[in-house]
């Protein structure tokens, strides 16, 4: 089945699960290369990260799903759905690497020296060492930005995606009897985003309580 017919929930979820998926281990990478040694990828980074928070998330939506499609030879063609994904993971990926930049920051150096003290090398002390502290104390913040990012996942209607806002809009104007049933209907939807994002924040205190996070 064409993914052009594909709509509803199975879409949301696809754009919200997909972009969580690509976003986070591409945002640790830009927030590591943040604090590169090297100019160039450090600069790199910075740039990306600051142009893509500068940015609404309407306007990646449209430059990925429409602009890009432009610029491709005839002979390429990515599918609507995946520019949408594409959108929507480089702007999460840029406040997650902002969010994990934050945690790498609160790792006490301390940390660090004592880790190359014991003949850890930089690649052996930022996986084993500082990344799990830093991606440990920001876990409510990140869980925050992919809550946020399955409820932005409504934008993609002005790229003609038919996700589950889309879809409910389409069944109002498929006919006019429906018009007595909008109520319902967008109640409906509100209470699909709120029991999904109530799931995540509940993952998001269970998981924080297992580790201990905010404990002495």
């Amino acid at each position: 089945v064409e993914t052009s017919l594909w709509g509803g929930l199975l879409v949301t979820l696809i754009l919200a699960i997909g972009g969580i998926l690509l976003s986070f281990p591409l945002g640790v990478l830009l927030a590591l290369g943040r604090r590169s040694s090297l100019p160039v990828i450090k600069i790199f980074c910075i740039m990306f990260i600051e142009g893509i928070r500068g940015v609404p998330l309407i306007t990646i939506l449209f430059m990925s799903s429409i602009i890009l499609a432009l610029f491709l030879p005839p002979e390429l063609r990515i599918d609507r759905l995946v520019r949408a994904l594409l959108g929507m993971t480089i702007f999460s990926a840029a406040y997650t690497a902002e969010n994990v930049r934050g945690g790498l920051q609160a790792v006490p150096v301390g940390q660090i020296e004592a880790a190359k003290a014991v003949g850890l090398n930089n690649f052996q002390t930022t996986l084993l060492v500082v990344l799990p502290q830093a991606l440990r104390a920001v876990i409510p913040a990140i869980v925050g930005q992919f809550i946020s990012l399955f409820k932005d996942t409504t934008l993609a209607i002005i790229v003609a995606i038919n996700e589950l806002l889309n879809i409910g809009k389409s069944i109002l104007q498929s006919d006019v009897e429906y018009l007595q049933l909008q109520f319902e209907i967008y109640i409906f939807i509100a209470a699909v985003f709120w029991i999904l994002s109530y799931l995540m924040s509940f993952a998001s205190r269970r998981l924080e309580t297992a580790l201990g996070i905010g404990e002495r």
